[in-house]
């Protein structure tokens, strides 16, 4: 079985909401939800994503870049933004989905997910990068509360 087969199974079976898997090992998963599962799994494997597989249950457009950055192979996602697929369809990631929708909603549907708007304020992975952590900072704090 190939590596985006075995992440697309284990993300199903286990009911996760990310599944990395490469060389038919699974590097990493989480049902968390949100960019934060895949940020964290950039922060922590850095250079081991390179060439790996990545089943996902939504990709917005700074899922789309971070998956870029991590020069990730394949991407199976059950829904995904017209931003994001503009994102992918320039570069060598082999993508497919399930549903394709003009943007991201946020958790409550009324309006656009708030990553997918910053990734839309955004021109490269750096300030991307920054926006997210700021975001998941606020969101962190605001829990702690």
């Amino acid at each position: 079985m190939v590596d985006i087969e075995i992440a697309a199974k284990f993300l199903e079976k286990e009911r996760l909401s990310l599944v990395i898997v490469k060389d038919g090992s699974i590097l990493f998963t989480s049902n968390e939800k949100g960019i934060k599962p895949l940020y964290i799994a950039l922060e922590e494997l850095k250079s081991e994503l390179e060439g790996s597989s990545v089943a996902d249950r939504v990709t917005g457009k700074a899922a789309s870049m971070l998956c870029v950055h991590a020069k990730i192979k394949q991407l199976k996602t059950k829904l995904i933004s017209d931003n994001a697929v503009n994102i992918l369809k320039d570069t060598n990631i082999i993508y497919e989905y399930d549903e394709r929708t003009p943007f991201i909603k946020n958790r409550d549907k009324t309006g656009m997910c708030p990553v997918e708007t910053i990734s839309h304020e955004v021109n490269n992975i750096d300030e991307l990068l920054k926006g997210i952590s700021e975001f998941l900072e606020k969101i962190q704090k605001s829990s702690e509360r």
